[in-house]
């Protein structure tokens, strides 16, 4: 049965264009909305005060935007508090709910409602003669996890898998138990949204991160926004760009949708703005390329830089180039035989457009370029990333306050998790450390990432999948192969705080395995204790929870990869029990073993915690040839073929992840929908498909199969003509699991070919 995503609709679909601020009254209602339905009104206001502050505070286990650095006493935003009321709600799913409902009854319900019966409560087991899931104890669970792993002919039969929200700690016992199991296959979602941020920061800067933090957005001349959803994927970067506009910034989106963050905000803090209805503008240039046409834009950019230098040599830092790059020359030859008409043609832009963003570029001093998804997802990710360094370097922005690349990371700890060790392609460094620091021999293969799990799994090269947070089943590409590779499994293990898809898409045996959310208080023999995290600018701080845990029968995540390491490593001489009694010994561990966390028990206690080490900020670059590195990639073609269009999939606002709090999507003017392909208006007519209409939706892979969605509503939308739009996970079904970019084995999932026609019979 294939995912039914979000509540069913009680009223018919509206579409209606939205005119309003991104933020303020909007999101004020629709905060009081979740906190009434889900009972919250005194301890979600307490939590909202709680949320993202040094002192006794718990981090949003939504995005990984940093905490604000001047004091700001509400630093938080309408998907933080969505998320946090989410997982404090009152309702349970208990043993009395699974002996009620079979997994096959449960199957047919849509993720919205299994997600809105609550928290799970203790773990549960598949009993494959009831179908239906039942109480075990947490030794037994434990023990369950541990013989399936020790009857393993190889370690690397087995795959654990990680979502965002895991904190450092656990991360890092995660990881030391996989690698004392012997196995690398340590696949997580970072495979799927920022891997071609990754592996192109590494090879141009010798680093795998962004190199700004916060307070460089708060000085930089010049802000460029690539891909980003900004009020939906990070709404506190609204705080950052109505800052910059009143100071003069100049900030310039690029999307081929026109998000609401790219018009104007009221930013709920402002209590005078809210109360006098006083919007700020977000934008100062809005650019609308195709789809995958990014990169062009850039070499555009680049090009229109280099043409300027030979009238006007401020155009180019050179000093900077000749000091601290290498492969300028070739670059510059390359922008040169660029023809601007086939720049135009794949960017989806006029001359006079990328002349205008350039334009920006050259008169800023210091200039900011943040990008997400929507660069990354595509085949050529990884050097579009690069061409965004490119045209750093011409002017020198890098290691200088208020300058750099920032990419916006979307889960609250999805960086940290790789920091700490979640990475299926280890350094040297890293295991020689580790070795040292923890007495285990690492294996040195590489693993297996999110796609080659998935494939590995299917043809039963994997039998055990631990999966900790996240639903998977959902969140990966090509549901009806994902789903099939589940099913194959051995055992698969589900690490979550709610019911989701993933639990009822199983191994022949299966656990549930119930932890502590971001909200709740820990204890530990030792006292309550508190986890670090790691946002999207490199900072490390602490989280307190501050609510009694949904049940006494929750165990931390620690504690939850501690009891499955005992089970699986009798023989280990790592003190697992011992590191779960106090975290400070964790992070004592940590300290010697990873990079940039020496000292980590006392710098990270300190007033916004401590950033981690940034050597290319420093203008150290740990390339092969000491420098920042200029690439010369060939721009891709991403143009459609006739009758084809590119689509690219994304979140409506009123979700987060795979998590559904609607059919509505406020900022795209969307009501009672989920169901729907977003079109250029002249697309619609020339295959003559109505305002409304229902619709087939067909895609093409790389191997020529196809995949197919029915009945879909097209709704037309300011978006570029050969391009199309709409929800994720619906529209997962659509990208084949063959289809992932060959430069950083990602998805897709923002570039898949369709076919787009009047539906059947409609």
């Amino acid at each position: 049965m294939e995912p039914r995503v979000g509540p069913a609709p009680d009223a018919a679909p509206q579409v209606r264009p939205y005119h309003h601020p991104a933020a303020g009254w909007g999101a004020a209602k629709s905060v009081t909305r979740v906190l009434v339905e889900e009972r919250e009104l005194v301890d979600g206001p307490r939590a909202i005060m709680r949320m993202n502050h040094e002192n006794g505070g718990f981090d949003c286990p939504g995005c990984a935007w940093p905490d604000d650095t001047k004091g700001l006493r509400l630093d938080i935003c309408e998907n933080g508090i969505k998320h946090v009321t989410w997982e404090m709600t009152r309702k349970r799913v208990d043993r009395a709910f699974f002996a009620a409902h079979s997994v096959t009854e449960l199957a047919g319900w849509s993720d919205y409602d299994l997600e809105n019966q609550g928290r799970l409560t203790e773990p549960m087991a598949y009993d494959p003669e009831s179908d239906h899931y039942v109480p075990i104890s947490w030794k037994e669970a434990f023990e369950v996890v541990g013989a399936a792993l020790r009857g393993l002919d190889d370690p690397n039969r087995a795959s654990f898998y990680t979502s965002g929200r895991l904190g450092n700690e656990a991360t890092f016992l995660y990881q030391l138990m996989a690698r004392e199991l012997g196995t690398n296959n340590l696949p997580d979602c970072s495979n799927m949204c920022h891997e071609a941020s990754g592996r192109a920061l590494q090879a141009a800067l010798g680093t795998g991160k962004g190199t700004v933090d916060l307070k460089d957005w708060e000085s930089a001349d010049a802000l460029f926004i690539l891909g980003v959803n900004a009020a939906s994927n990070a709404p506190r970067m609204l705080t950052a760009l109505a800052e910059a506009e009143r100071r003069g910034a100049q900030i310039v989106h690029v999307n081929p949708l026109v998000e609401a963050a790219a018009t104007r905000t009221i930013v709920p803090h402002e209590f005078l703005d809210m109360a006098l209805f006083k919007s700020t503008r977000t934008s100062t240039l809005n650019l609308q390329p195709r789809i995958g046409g990014d990169m062009a834009l850039l070499r555009g950019m680049a090009k229109a830089v280099l043409e300027q230098s030979a009238s006007d040599p401020k155009a180019l830092d050179a000093t900077f180039v000749e000091r601290h790059t290498a492969g300028f020359e070739e670059y510059r030859a390359l922008c040169a035989a660029t023809p601007w008409e086939e720049l135009e043609r794949q960017s989806g832009l006029s001359r006079a457009d990328i002349l205008r963003a350039a334009r920006v570029y050259t008169e800023a001093d210091r200039s900011i370029v943040s990008w997400c998804l929507g660069l990354t997802q595509h085949e050529h990710g990884v050097d579009t990333v690069r061409e965004i360094v490119n045209l750093l370097l011409l002017r020198g922005n890098i290691g200088r306050e208020g300058a750099g690349p920032s990419p916006v990371r979307g889960h609250s700890n999805v960086q940290g998790n790789r920091t700490c060790g979640i990475d299926h392609r280890p350094t040297e460094a890293f295991l020689d450390r580790l070795a040292d620091a923890c007495g285990i021999d690492p294996p040195r293969e590489h693993g297996l990432d999110t796609v080659r799990t998935i494939q590995a799994m299917r043809d039963g090269e994997v039998k055990v999948f631990v999966a900790m947070g996240g639903n998977f089943a959902l969140a990966a590409p090509d549901t009806a192969a994902t789903y099939a590779a589940l099913r194959s499994c051995d055992l698969t293990v589900q690490v979550s705080t709610k019911l989701n898809r993933s639990h009822l898409v199983h191994g022949r045996a299966a656990l549930i395995l119930p932890c502590l959310g971001r909200t709740e208080k820990d204890h530990q023999r030792k006292g309550v204790q508190r986890t670090s995290v790691e946002d999207s600018m490199s900072m490390v701080h602490l989280s307190l929870g501050m609510k009694r845990p949904a049940s006494p029968h929750l165990l931390s995540e620690p504690a939850i990869v501690a009891g499955m390491a005992r089970a699986a490593l009798p023989d280990s001489e790592t003190p697992w029990d011992w590191y779960i009694e106090d975290y400070d010994r964790i992070r004592d561990t940590m300290a010697v073993a990873l990079d940039g966390f020496e000292d980590f028990n006392r710098r990270v206690r300190l007033p916004l915690g401590f950033r981690i080490k940034q050597p290319a900020r420093e203008l150290v670059f740990l390339t092969p040839s000491g420098r920042a590195e200029f690439s010369t990639a060939a721009l891709p073609d991403v143009v459609p073929e006739p009758g084809t269009l590119a689509l690219g999939t994304m979140r409506s606002h009123d979700q987060w992840n795979t998590t559904i709090y609607s059919d509505d999507d406020r900022y795209r003017g969307v009501k009672n929908l989920r169901t729907l392909v977003f079109m250029n208006r002249a697309d619609m007519r020339e295959r003559g498909i109505a305002d409304m209409g229902a619709v087939d939706i067909t895609s093409t892979a790389k191997d020529g199969s196809h995949r197919y969605l029915k009945g879909y509503t097209a709704v037309p939308y300011d978006i570029p003509r050969g391009c199309a739009a709409g929800y994720m996970p619906e529209m997962n079904v659509l990208c084949a699991l063959g289809d992932y970019s060959t430069q950083s084995d990602q998805p897709i999932m923002k570039h898949v070919k369709v076919t787009i026609v009047p539906a059947a019979g409609g």
